[in-house]
């Protein structure tokens, strides 16, 4: 394929690529019946829900970060179906630590002001009680949960990369020592944990817990797509992925 063969395919794609989110959230914009069955899947069917909206939207944010740190489209290699499974799995475990931190933060923070109740963060509308709680519960769930999923996350990364976008790495026997290694702690560790966490992640999911919790885990897979714009501006190392 010539040269302008190509730009002219980027181009189409980047069409593709803008009008993605409006054209997967205007059903449900449109139609109150297809928002109602949306929150009644979110409510008895979480894990399922979370699977999907992780598999979808934090993958489509990779492809974004691809396009904007390489100035192409990822191939075969890339691997987009291990890494939306991935991303689903991850995507399960996060609505898992919402429910974790949700009762548990808030119960720690209980008892620590009693005036703070259990119940804060179902309460309608807004109070700087339920603000403080988000805020909260963010923190403790960012310091805790968070480092650890990263990690995990880069780490399967890592073998999706080395199996050249197939399913087969994670059939083969990984050493987690070897997968450490081969992470550029000072850019992943220096950038990701050290910055993202406090200064983007702790706010936006203060944002999240104040949210309906039918809502809280499609926030989240959303602002995985700003994950991706931030490692897109991140220069990548030469020696270690």
């Amino acid at each position: 394929m010539d040269k302008s063969n190509l730009n002219n395919n980027n181009k189409t794609l980047d069409v593709l690529l803008i009008l993605f989110l409006p054209l997967l959230f205007a059903p449900f914009i449109i139609s109150k019946k297809l928002l109602n069955i949306f929150i009644y899947c979110s409510n008895e069917y979480p894990y399922t829900l979370s699977f999907i909206k992780f598999a979808i939207l934090a993958t489509f944010g990779e492809i974004v970060s691809y396009r904007i740190s390489r100035k192409s489209y990822p191939d075969k290699s890339f691997g987009i179906l291990p890494k939306m499974v991935v991303w689903g799995v991850l995507g399960m475990a996060i609505k898992a630590s919402f429910v974790i931190f949700g009762s548990g933060s808030v119960a720690l923070l209980n008892s620590i002001i009693p005036s703070i109740k259990l119940t804060v963060l179902s309460t309608k509308g807004f109070s700087y009680l339920k603000l403080f709680a988000s805020f909260f519960v963010s923190l403790t769930m960012n310091l805790v949960f968070a480092p650890v999923m990263m990690t995990c996350h880069k780490m399967l990364d890592i073998i999706i990369i080395e199996s050249n976008g197939t399913f087969r790495g994670f059939f083969k026997k990984n050493s987690f020592g070897n997968l450490l290694s081969k992470v550029n702690w000072e850019e992943y560790g220096g950038f990701v944990l050290a910055k993202t966490i406090p200064f983007f992640w702790i706010p936006a999911h203060t944002i999240t817990f104040l949210l309906p919790a039918s809502f809280q885990v499609l926030f989240a897979a959303l602002l995985s797509i700003m994950l991706g714009i931030f490692l897109a501006y991140k220069p990548k190392s030469k020696n270690k992925i």
